[in-house]
């Protein structure tokens, strides 16, 4: 009986939003995930330098679906720019909004650190330094696009993220002391400052790269077709796959590794599972759009405060929203200052400063 009771006492704790928020609940808020992903997606289609009615974008759209025939109304010209213009940026956007929300709530869980972001912690500035390398060493495209090393680039920004985050980690811990939230940060930074004096070496050596890899360094979704979807979407498969079914394991690895141990979990495993999928993808959206900086903080803590804090309900929800999230900020990045065109870096941290001093006071007690 006493085996039993505590057997009672340690599930309680081990997932506690699930047993505090009706499974109903989590319903509705995939619901509104996907109908946000809808919306952005008619959106960033519709608004441009030429407007485009949403009622006949959305048509047209549903024309793309096998056995579906409607009547949009749009010339060849439009449907031309809607299908081989817009269409392929906004659904890089969403892969890319996707990955990087996606990234963040899985570092957050996996440090159980409420500010781990793959840009805060090196991993974004470790596959910038490796993509610089390959665009000023290898050549790869003039316009500092992934175009040219089609498989060589995004290899590279993977290794390089890798690389960024096995530093951080063992920065963090340095001294033998456990990896607190703010020693994690503070090593996040360093390590970034160091690849950052890395890159800035590569492109004072190389300066005939400088421009194609600063426009690439702001961030941006400009795309010449559906390559680069094409190319982001193996990688987007492969990590979303990997962190939603190791999504549950996250919620148990927040009682601890002893307790996780002693529920069959093996901590060390899952951990560096889901760092490598987690760096992955950043990997795949640094390498495609360049640096952009705090999706993987704003949407998994907007979930967070929203929905609850189980990584069952995170994961999903960030997903979904950060795609919605970066594809209507591009609107944004397009539309605000046209005709010209801001880059959608300085978007994402002219909202993520901000942001991210909220989270920093709310964070505070984690921290200390």
């Amino acid at each position: 009986m006493p085996s039993g009771a505590r057997r009672v006492d340690v599930a309680p704790r081990v997932d506690p939003p699930s047993g505090a928020r009706p499974a109903g609940l989590r319903k509705r808020w995939l619901v509104a995930g996907v109908f946000a992903v809808l919306v952005a997606l008619v959106a960033g289609v519709s608004l441009g330098p030429v407007s485009l009615p949403p009622g006949s974008v959305a048509a047209e759209l549903l024309n793309l679906i096998p056995g579906v025939h409607l009547e949009s109304g749009l010339s060849e010209r439009e449907i031309a720019i809607v299908t081989e213009l817009r269409l392929p940026r906004v659904v890089l956007g969403l892969l890319v909004g996707g990955l990087l929300a996606l990234a963040g709530g899985c570092y957050q869980g996996v440090f159980r650190n409420p500010l781990a972001d793959p840009y805060l912690l090196g991993v974004a500035a470790g596959a910038g330094l490796a993509v610089t390398a390959a665009i000023a060493l290898g050549g790869a495209g003039r316009q500092g696009a992934i175009t040219g090393l089609p498989l060589t680039i995004p290899l590279a920004a993977f290794a390089g993220s890798l690389l960024a985050v096995t530093m951080t980690y063992l920065l963090g811990g340095a001294g033998g002391r456990s990896r607190s939230p703010a020693m994690l940060i503070l090593a996040g930074v360093a390590v970034s400052a160091f690849l950052s004096a890395g890159q800035t070496y590569l492109l004072q050596r190389h300066s005939d790269s400088i421009q194609p890899v600063y426009s690439w360094l702001l961030g941006r979704l400009a795309t010449a077709g559906w390559h680069d979807v094409l190319l982001v979407l193996p990688y987007a498969a492969l990590t979303t796959t990997v962190v939603l079914l190791h999504r549950r394991e996250l919620d148990v690895l927040t009682v601890g590794d002893d307790e996780a141990t002693s529920l069959g979990l093996h901590p060390q495993r899952s951990r560096y599972l889901l760092i490598a999928a987690a760096s992955l993808g950043t990997a795949a959206a640094v390498s495609a759009t360049g640096l952009i900086g705090f999706v993987g903080i704003i949407v998994p803590h907007t979930v967070r405060m929203l929905a609850g804090s189980s990584y069952r309900v995170i994961l999903p929800l960030s997903l979904l929203f950060g795609a919605a999230f970066l594809a209507l900020t591009d609107v944004v990045a397009r539309t605000a200052a046209a005709p010209s065109e801001i880059p959608i870096g300085v978007v994402t941290a002219l909202l993520g400063g901000p942001f991210f001093v909220l989270v920093l006071r709310t964070a505070r007690r984690v921290l200390t």
